[in-house]
C-alpha cells in the first residue's frame, strides 16, 4: 500500500504547484507562453533524437519485420486493456458516469471473453474506446496545463500531464504487474517497443518538417487540448492569442 500513494501525492503536489505558478503569472499579467523552457527542451529533444535514431527506431523496425501482423494487433489490444483501468477511474473522476459504466463493461468483456485483452470483442459489439488520464482530469477540474516539457527518453509532456502520468501508473495493470520485477520490466520494455512501432508511419512527416522540435511540440499540445475537451475545442483554443501576436506588425 505504501508504494502506491507517494506517486499520487507527488502528482497532486506538482499539479497544485502548476496552479500556483499560473495564478502568479495571471496576477502579473505575463504574456502566455506554452514553452518557456524551450532552450532546455530543445537540448533534451536533440538528445532524444539521437537515442531514437540509433536505438528505439531500429528496434521498432525490427519488431515490425520479425512479428506477424496478428501478433502486433493482439499486443496492441493487450497493452490497451492493461491500461484501461486508468481510463475507467478517470471517467468517474471527471463525472462521466455513463461512459465509465460502458468502459467498465468493455474492460470486463475484453479481459474475459477477449482472453486477457488479446482479442477485442467489445469493439465488435459497438463499445467505443476512450482515452482518459489523470492529467485530463486535473484539467477538467480547472488546473492549467503548465509549461511544455520534453522528458529524457519519454519525450513530450506538460507539467500537468506529467503529474497525471505519475498518478496513472498506480492504476495501470502494466505498472502494477503482479509478477516479478524482471517480468514487469520486460513487459514495460515490450510496451515501449510496440508504442514506438505505432509511431513509425509518422517518422517521414516529422523529418520533413522545417523545425522538427516545433512540429512535435505543436502537434502534442494540439492533441492534448483535443483530448481534454473531448474533441470539442473552444474558439479560443482554435485561435490562441500567441498565434495572433506572431502576425502583428
Amino acid at each position: 500500500m505504501s508504494s502506491r500513494f507517494p506517486g499520487l501525492l507527488l502528482a497532486l503536489f506538482i499539479a497544485l504547484g502548476a496552479a500556483g505558478c499560473a495564478s502568479q503569472a495571471a496576477t502579473a499579467k505575463a504574456p502566455p507562453d506554452p514553452d518557456p523552457l524551450e532552450p532546455v527542451n530543445r537540448a533534451i529533444y536533440s538528445a532524444n533524437e539521437v537515442l531514437d535514431y540509433f536505438v528505439a527506431r531500429p528496434v521498432a523496425r525490427g519488431y515490425e519485420k520479425l512479428t506477424p501482423q496478428f501478433f502486433r494487433t493482439g499486443a496492441g489490444n493487450f497493452f490497451r486493456n492493461l491500461g484501461y483501468p486508468v481510463t475507467i477511474l478517470n471517467d468517474f473522476l471527471q463525472g462521466k458516469f455513463r461512459q465509465g459504466g460502458a468502459d467498465t463493461l468493455r474492460f470486463a468483456m475484453n479481459t474475459t471473453v477477449g482472453l486477457a485483452g488479446l482479442l477485442d470483442p467489445a469493439t465488435e459489439m459497438g463499445l467505443e474506446v476512450h482515452d482518459e488520464d489523470f492529467g485530463q482530469t486535473l484539467a477538467v477540474w480547472g488546473l492549467p496545463e503548465g509549461p511544455y516539457l520534453v522528458m529524457p527518453v519519454f519525450g513530450p509532456t506538460t507539467l500537468l500531464a506529467g503529474a497525471g502520468d505519475l498518478a496513472d501508473t498506480q492504476a495501470s495493470l502494466l505498472y502494477q504487474w503482479p509478477g516479478s520485477n524482471g517480468s514487469r520490466n520486460a513487459l514495460v520494455a515490450w510496451e515501449l517497443t510496440h508504442r514506438r512501432y505505432t509511431l513509425l508511419p509518422y517518422d517521414e512527416q516529422v523529418e520533413q518538417a522545417f523545425d522538427r522540435y516545433a512540429f512535435v511540440r505543436d502537434a502534442y499540445l494540439q492533441n492534448r487540448r483535443y483530448k481534454i475537451h473531448d474533441g470539442q475545442l473552444p474558439v479560443d483554443d482554435l485561435f490562441p492569442d500567441d498565434f495572433e501576436d506572431d502576425y502583428e506588425d
